[in-house]
């Protein structure tokens, strides 16, 4: 476990991606995160394929304790303000409103905790014309314009993973940290919001650089074609990318590892700019290059040169990747009931230090009988072993 965030108590009141996300975060580097769900079935996200632990709870769970709990009740909604009155944090993503229904707004909390970091998260802010509008990834990722420079606007689909509601997770953890930080200095609680629709802006901040610099609309073509990144297929069916940028040492280098000065006399790519007015015409060409070998030999005759290029790895061929494997990115889950016994460590390192395990996400209201009865020993105190998440995972 990393300790970063050792002593640091987080209680977490989030569902499906943003705030789990956030509160994954933190958890990561250390904080103890309490996870409260309603009582019965807990994060709908659990159910997202079948039972109540998919892989998907799984992903963003990790290194938590959950607790169930009903808001509604007057015993629930006790435990629930003990916990608020020790803690440093606390995160939610409820739609606007919803949080002061339940007494979990942040007037209620910060009297409890006036040194309390609060943060909420939403689809589109707090208030304004869209803010009761029900939001998931794919609705920020398009209201945001991050969506219109990501697509093919010829064959426009959804891509990937869920990124707007992963990258607001990590934009609230990133603004939770900084709020702690401005706290150690004076001694004062802060309310954190943030949206979907701004992290999602602010992550597509170079776009809208463009447009605001230049006047030009930009479009899901731009980044490649400027970039002069490609993606080709190779004689077996398989993808392989490269990324030329700005710098003509690339442009030669890639000129001869596919032994391509037929290329380079061509007037159409004899020079930068008119490479990226001809990229259609330039990626046909190498296309119909990368076509006479396969992959492997491709990679193989690359690494020989210097030219930044990857294979388009599936996530099998990543578990099995050689800097993968050397960087120690894949780590075995620890506590486990159920679910995989592996996932991906925390990106970060610390003097030298990864994160050599992580505890399984929780199953349902699997730690609630252990923080009731430390909350009835002692009130007053938050239900740990020192905040230390490694001892405490022990303790369960």
């Amino acid at each position: 476990m990393l300790k970063a965030l050792n002593q640091i108590r987080v209680v977490e009141q989030g569902t499906f991606i943003t705030g789990p996300c956030a509160g994954m975060m933190l958890a990561d580097l250390g904080a103890d995160v309490i996870k409260i769900e309603s009582a019965g079935n807990g994060d709908p996200y659990r159910s997202f394929k079948t039972g109540f632990y998919s892989a998907h709870f799984q992903a963003y769970n990790r290194n938590k304790r959950a607790i169930g709990l009903d808001l509604k009740s007057e015993k629930d909604r006790e435990i629930f303000y003990r916990l608020i009155a020790q803690a440093d944090v606390y995160i939610q993503n409820f739609r606007p409103g919803a949080a002061g229904r339940i007494g979990a707004d942040y007037e209620t909390l910060s009297k409890i905790n006036p040194k309390l970091i609060y943060c909420s998260i939403s689809g589109f802010g707090p208030d304004g014309p869209y803010a009761q509008r029900p939001v998931y990834d794919s609705v920020a990722q398009a209201v945001s314009g991050f969506l219109s420079v990501a697509i093919d606007p010829e064959q426009p689909r959804f891509i990937g993973p869920a990124l707007a509601d992963a990258i607001t997770g990590i934009y609230a953890s990133l603004g939770i940290t900084a709020a702690l930080v401005e706290r150690g200095r004076t001694g004062k609680g802060k309310r954190i919001d943030i949206s979907m629709l701004e992290a999602m802006m602010h992550f597509a901040v170079e776009p809208f650089m463009g447009y605001f610099a230049l006047g030009e609309e930009p479009s899901g073509v731009d980044r490649p074609r400027l970039a002069q990144a490609f993606i080709v297929r190779c004689k077996d069916g398989k993808l392989f990318a490269f990324h030329l940028s700005s710098l003509d040492k690339f442009w030669d280098a890639l000129v001869e590892a596919i032994d391509g000065q037929a290329l380079a006399s061509d007037e159409r790519f004899s020079q930068r700019l008119r490479r990226i007015d001809n990229y259609e015409a330039l990626n046909a060409e190498l296309n119909a290059i990368f076509a006479t070998r396969s992959r492997s030999e491709w990679v193989e005759r690359f690494s020989r040169f210097d030219v930044p290029f990857a294979p388009i790895n599936s996530i099998p061929d990543v578990i099995g990747d050689p800097q993968a494997t050397h960087l120690e990115m894949f780590v075995p889950v620890a506590n486990r009931i159920e679910g995989a016994e592996q996932t991906v460590r925390p990106a970060f390192s610390f003097d030298g230090e990864r994160a050599k395990t992580v505890r399984a996400a929780p199953v349902v209201d699997q730690h609630g009988e252990g923080i009731r009865s430390a909350l009835e020993r002692n009130p007053a105190a938050w239900p740990d072993l020192g905040g230390d998440a490694s001892q405490v995972a022990a303790a369960q």
